[in-house]
């Protein structure tokens, strides 16, 4: 039988039943999970996708890691509910949470609408990253010293994620908007098993050739976004030489990778606004500081201008004459007050003169001797009493042209006073 015949016979059984509509299929769905062993379960799981909404009510997600695969299932816990539990449960803590299983026919998902909880210690996966944290930080991957500025006018932006999704043409779009420029795609798996490996590689292989690295991912579970959490992924990003913006998930989303790369963007959106700069607010700046240097250019010229009329008025041909004539007044006043200074000075100065040759001519033995006084002397000394003359000395009179030697005859002495 050849392949369109079996799809042909296919159509003919199928035909065979009835159609049902979305709503019936889900009424026989919901119908299944009656069964009392549904009705009241205990499940232990990990904690992760924890949300608390703003009415109360929680949302969550408890997961298992079973070898190679993985499960998880959704819960819903009401606000009535939450409000009676002796903690407060957070991403990678441990719980066994008892409650029903049902469906949700508006979300066409079936979850674990959860009663109570207690806490049975930390999830695996949790405690995996934890120890992978400690040993990384450890390492030095996570050192600010290490990290690496982003350049604020790149040429190239390099992507890591996945070619398929949706998250590649958010980058292009931001990016063609705010400041166009060449991107590179380095294709990438962003979660499942080995996806790690193929992160860590795409990272290696763009090194390099970008200005930017962007390592970006959407939302997702806690088991979504776990490769990110992988050493090799934390390594190839604290080993690039090119700046890494990490952009994993959403923004209440964290994984180690956030802590190895540069900068750490809330979404894939926003790490390409803070790759490249805003050309919009470029061209803005650059003509208001256009605007600035054009004021300030002008406001210069008018004071040159202001500077240079000033100066004109002031070497003007009739006030420079003024002015001539102003500094040779000035001049000749000067020259008066120097001469008659000058004489006043030269007045004085004849007065001292004067008093002090009268003072001189005054003490001048010669001028005593002119007036008809003579200085008597013996032996070379000048005689100064008549005590010290006797009857036969010989004396030298010392007269104002001339001297006389004379011969005592007779000494007298008048009374003393």
């Amino acid at each position: 039988m050849n392949s369109g015949q079996g799809t042909l016979d296919g159509w003919n059984a199928l035909k065979k039943s009835p159609v049902l509509r979305v709503s019936e299929l889900s009424a026989i769905i919901k119908t299944l999970f009656t069964d009392e062993r549904l009705q009241d379960v205990l499940v232990e799981g990990e904690v992760t996708n924890y949300k608390h909404h703003s009415r109360g009510n929680r949302y969550f997600s408890l997961s298992e890691e079973a070898g190679k695969d993985s499960a998880v299932i959704k819960c819903m816990m009401w606000s009535s509910d939450a409000g009676k539990l002796p903690f407060v449960p957070e991403d990678g803590m441990r719980v066994i949470a008892g409650g029903r299983i049902d469906f949700y026919p508006q979300g066409g998902t079936c979850q674990l609408y959860v009663k109570s909880m207690k806490r049975s210690g930390a999830g695996e996966k949790y405690l995996q990253v934890e120890r992978w944290k400690q040993e990384l930080s450890q390492e030095g991957c996570f050192d600010p010293e290490q990290k690496q500025l982003l350049p604020l006018y790149p040429s190239v932006i390099g992507v890591v994620t996945s070619g398929t999704g949706a998250v590649l043409q958010d980058i292009r779009n931001v990016i063609s908007r705010r400041y166009p420029l060449r991107i590179i795609l380095s294709p990438t798996a962003v979660q499942g098993d080995g996806a790690h490996l193929e992160i860590a590689a795409a990272i290696r292989k763009i090194d390099g050739k970008a200005d930017v690295i962007i390592v970006a991912r959407g939302g997702g579970s806690f088991e979504d976004l776990f490769p990110f959490n992988h050493p090799d992924v934390v390594r190839a990003i604290a080993s690039c030489s090119t700046p890494v913006i990490s952009a994993v998930g959403h923004e209440v989303d964290t994984t180690l990778a956030d802590y190895a790369a540069d900068a750490r963007a809330p979404t894939p959106s926003a790490a390409a606004e803070m790759a490249v700069p805003d050309r919009n607010a470029l061209l803005t700046a650059l003509r208001d500081y256009r605007c600035a240097m054009g004021e300030a250019l002008g406001n210069q010229l008018d004071r040159a201008f202001d500077e240079l009329t000033r100066l004109r008025e002031r070497v003007h041909p009739k006030k420079l004459g003024y002015r001539i004539i102003e500094r040779r007044q000035n001049i000749d006043d000067m020259a008066d007050r120097v001469l008659v200074a000058t004489r006043g000075k030269i007045s004085g100065s004849r007065l001292r003169l004067n008093e002090v040759r009268a003072t001189i001519e005054g003490k001048n033995p010669l001028g005593i001797l002119n007036r008809g006084y003579c200085v008597v002397e013996k032996t070379g000394k000048v005689v100064r009493s008549a005590r010290s003359l006797t009857p036969g000395d010989d004396l030298v009179l010392r007269l104002a042209d001339g001297k006389s030697g004379v011969l005592v005859r007779e000494v007298s002495h008048d009374k003393e006073i």
